[in-house]
């Protein structure tokens, strides 16, 4: 009985500490639009429970109520980080699309902070003020990032938008990347290149669960469609490239994938191409370097993006573009939120995310050969990051199988069944899986004003 009183008057304390240093809401202050949001998340707790770098309450060193508190943040963490949202927040800079999309669901919604949260925290609950002021920075942010996408002014705030026709490009560097992309002499062997993983006329991917490398190696997770990988924000599962040169420099140095040796070696193979050297250095007179070499590589493969889908027709105004059926399949694919984490223009790659967060998937799927399921945490080293992979693009998803970083989904059907359950935690009727099926397709775009397709 005592140990229960004990409780109760622990709980009473922290609940009124909450209500006084976490939960008691003032007026905004004046600021601009960004440093309202920010005060407004941060009263509401929001960032106490989803940033790595947020400190711990001093209630979290109490027993009990401190296990409850860490409890809450991991799961906090594993649904959403937002660390690099507060951090572009406090420097002023663009927020990506998924972490608006998250935040507005969140508000929207009313599903954050849970209840347990509020036990803790009084008065967590979002004013209207602190509401309005979080959804008028997530407009602003939003308009910002689809300014020169072409949306109808419909569309405007949806949290999808469509990709633009073209990049600006160095047409020459083009040229010589896509010399290399197709080039073997990147591997050690003389046997891979990079089209040998992603095949341009395989939608990009080379539709195995894992590709083979040199001397038949195979490795550890699936190859992503390198169609619109500019797109990303990171590249890789993990990643560990921030950008497509970055990318393009990890294979030809990888023992499983390309085996180069080191890049004086690929160089001198390439030389022995006394033409395609004569070129090469007539935009790079140091030659081939690692630096130039994934340069030109980065250069083709910007070009690699696939506009004028069904879908992004669709969102330009044309109501046509997509069937009624595709258009139920849109309405499933927000109702049952895919678009918090597919969102933006290349519906995904902005963020990573924690796979099976609703349900085991690891220990329902079993085993499926060699796969590195660490994640993102391969990269880190933080436990934080395990099983988190980056969110791959929805972009011509129908031609891409199998799916995830396993590779375990040979059918857009199956993958979609998986998403429901394990990361949603919903169940679809057979109407809803067949449209969203039909809805992914229509996202299959365009490649120099031809529809993407692959050829057997």
């Amino acid at each position: 009985m005592a140990k229960k009183s004990l409780l109760l008057i622990i709980v009473l304390i922290v609940w009124f500490a909450g209500y006084f240093i976490v939960g008691n809401h003032s007026k905004i202050p004046e600021g601009t639009p960004v440093q309202k949001a920010k005060y407004a998340l941060d009263e509401a707790g929001c960032i106490m429970c989803h940033s790595k770098d947020a400190k711990m309450p001093f209630y979290g060193n109490i027993p009990i109520v401190g296990s409850v508190v860490k409890a809450d943040i991991k799961k906090g963490l594993r649904a959403f980080d937002m660390t690099n949202v507060v951090k572009a927040m406090d420097q002023n800079l663009p927020a990506n699309e998924t972490a608006l999309a998250k935040i507005e669901y969140a508000i929207e919604s009313g599903t954050m902070p849970p209840f347990r949260f509020k036990i803790f925290h009084w008065s967590s609950n979002m004013s209207a003020q602190e509401k309005s002021a979080v959804a008028d920075w997530i407009k602003i942010e939003r308009q910002k990032l689809n300014a020169n996408s072409g949306v109808a002014p419909k569309f405007a705030n949806e949290p999808v938008w469509p990709i633009p026709s073209e990049l600006n490009v160095d047409e020459k560097k083009v040229e010589l990347g896509s010399i290399l992309y197709h080039h073997k002499a990147l591997s050690g062997d003389g046997t891979v290149s990079c089209a040998t993983c992603h095949p341009l006329d395989k939608a990009g991917a080379d539709a195995m669960q894992t590709s083979t490398g040199i001397r038949d190696q195979k490795g550890d997770v699936n190859a992503p469609t390198v169609y619109n990988a500019v797109f990303n924000a990171k590249q890789f599962w993990d990643g560990r490239a921030d950008d497509l040169q970055s990318q393009a420099g990890g294979p030809p140095m990888n023992p499983v994938e390309m085996d180069g040796g080191s890049w004086t070696a690929v160089a001198k193979r390439l030389e022995q191409d006394a033409e395609f050297s004569k070129e090469f250095k007539k935009v790079y007179p140091d030659g081939f370097t690692e630096a130039n070499i994934t340069d030109a590589i980065a250069a083709f493969e910007s070009t690699l993006i696939t506009p004028d889908s069904n879908f992004d027709l669709y969102l330009k105004g044309d109501e046509e573009a997509l069937t009624p059926q595709q258009k139920d399949g849109y309405a499933v694919f927000k109702k049952a939120r895919c678009y918090v984490c597919h969102s933006g223009q290349n519906l995904g790659g902005q963020t990573f995310e924690y796979m099976g967060l609703n349900s085991n998937y690891f220990e329902d799927r079993g085993d499926v050969g060699k796969i590195n399921d660490k994640g993102r945490a391969s990269f880190t080293g933080d436990e934080r990051d395990m099983h988190k992979f980056k969110t791959p693009t929805l972009r011509n998803v129908a031609l891409t199988a199998p799916y995830f970083h396993d590779g375990s989904a040979t059918t857009l059907k199956q993958a979609v069944e998986v998403m429901a359950k394990y990361q949603r935690g919903i169940e679809l009727d057979d109407y809803e899986i067949d449209s969203l099926v039909k809805f992914l397709e229509s996202l299959t775009g365009k490649l120099k004003g031809k529809k993407l397709e692959v050829k057997e």
